[in-house]
């Protein structure tokens, strides 16, 4: 799985030299141009890197900076990206809880050595699969729907991550069946796989009004739709 990288940065011509930079050395990236625009990227996606330029339109830098360890989201990276130069605003800055601060005009090739160094210390659990707001963590054990930690059995893990590893594919019950009860009897085979998968449902599933995430496929399986 790739690392997913949020760049939020207003200066165009940075933004676009960044994420060059970063897709050259095989990241994922997404964009942002301002604080409010970075923050519902950060919901929906949940990257593992968030580059935070401190001037920012409509919600500066350091708002978006402390937004994010308010969550309790520590296990993220986060690089301020500044033309401040000051030790007083470096320091402020990693006492609002960036991992490092780097300061304009700076060289791509430090920036990327910067990046690697940071995701070395603390990117172990930021392996993830997302789709559409819904991001599963496999190394750490946590799901999350918009943000938000979203509680699961040991069971309903293990299916999702199945279902999000195979997007679009349908799964038969079998398939399912052994990911959770690799050893079970065929004659529990329907009531256990759709036991959890109405359990599963009820916890992942939106509004009624939006698509099911995880459909029936009538004779065949289920289909996790992305």
């Amino acid at each position: 799985m790739e690392q997913l990288v949020l760049v939020v940065e207003d200066d165009e011509m940075i933004r676009d030299l960044i994420r060059i930079y970063l897709q050259k050395n095989k990241y994922r990236v997404i964009t942002a141009r301002d604080g409010e625009e970075a923050k519902e990227l950060f919901l929906m996606h949940s990257p593992c890197l968030v580059i935070l330029d401190l001037m920012l339109p409509k919600l500066s830098g350091e708002s978006v900076c402390k937004w994010i360890r308010d969550m309790e989201r520590n296990e993220i990276s986060i690089i301020m990206l500044t033309a401040k130069t000051s030790s007083e605003h470096k320091i402020k800055g990693l006492k609002m809880g960036a991992d490092d601060y780097i300061t304009k005009p700076f060289s791509p090739n430090e920036l990327m050595a910067r990046i690697e160094a940071v995701l070395r210390r603390g990117g172990q659990f930021c392996q993830k699969i997302s789709h559409g707001g819904l991001v599963i963590k496999p190394r750490k054990g946590e799901v999350l729907m918009n943000g938000k930690k979203v509680k699961l059995t040991k069971y309903e893990f293990n299916l999702l991550y199945y279902f999000m590893e195979n997007p679009n594919i349908v799964l038969s019950r079998d398939q399912l069946l052994q990911q959770i009860h690799p050893n079970a009897e065929s004659d529990i085979l329907d009531r256990t796989i759709d036991a959890h998968i109405k359990k599963l449902r009820e916890k992942i599933e939106e509004e009624p009004s939006q698509p099911k995430r995880v459909v029936t496929v009538r004779g065949m399986g289920y289909q996790f739709v992305c």
